[in-house]
């Protein structure tokens, strides 16, 4: 059994230049490291890949073949739509995806949307994973939680609020048939302050299909 490491457990970023196309590229190597997670040849799943911090930081990592899936158009960085690993998947809401453009069940799903909750994000991600997958999803809380919770300048301050819905979102996993594996803290906040989390789940005994 894992243990959930504390919300506010820190991710330390060495350097001060940003070798992605966007600062989700730090983000997500951040979390990378801090769970020690090695992708090196592997294909995965970017949910909500925007301009592609996320693919670029796993192409960089040694990702064999990222899938880049967003509702938008035309947001992907050029290096990353020009490269053969890069599937690009636009105009598509991960809601209503048939799995169009994928030529293999991906072993990693990364998740970084804005404007919607995971709790509807996760379970339409997780039939195009292979078995055994994982998930890495960045937890935003001004998206989930509860209207009041969120202060007029769409930050949430309250601690304890950031960590019930990290709890949430953890047992949302269990339910889905996930192993949670960890969390952590993003090691930087969301563009209007908002402190972020991530979490690592896994599919196992054939569940979370």
């Amino acid at each position: 059994a894992s243990a959930l490491v504390p919300v506010d457990a820190d991710i330390q970023i060495k350097g001060s230049e940003n070798p992605y196309v966007s600062r989700g590229g730090l983000k997500l190597k951040g979390a990378l490291d801090f769970f020690s997670l090695n992708v090196e040849g592997m294909a995965a799943l970017d949910v909500g890949a925007s301009t592609g911090g996320f693919t670029d930081c796993l192409l960089q990592a040694g990702a064999r073949a990222v899938f880049a899936v967003d509702v938008a158009y035309g947001q992907l960085a050029w290096k990353l739509r020009e490269d053969p690993r890069v599937t690009v998947i636009e105009r598509t809401n991960i809601r209503h995806y048939n799995g169009a453009g994928l030529t293999e069940k991906p072993s990693l799903a990364v998740i970084d949307v804005s404007f919607i909750s995971l709790a509807t994000v996760i379970p339409a991600v997780l039939p195009h994973l292979g078995d055994s997958a994982r998930i890495l999803a960045l937890i935003k809380p001004q998206f989930e939680a509860r209207r009041e919770e969120v202060g007029k300048n769409g930050v949430v301050e309250d601690a304890a609020v950031q960590e019930r819905v990290v709890r949430e979102i953890a047992s949302l996993c269990q339910s889905l048939g996930l192993r949670v594996e960890g969390t952590c803290a993003s090691p930087l906040l969301g563009p209007a302050g908002n402190k972020e989390f991530f979490i690592l789940a896994r599919k196992i005994n054939g569940y979370g299909n």
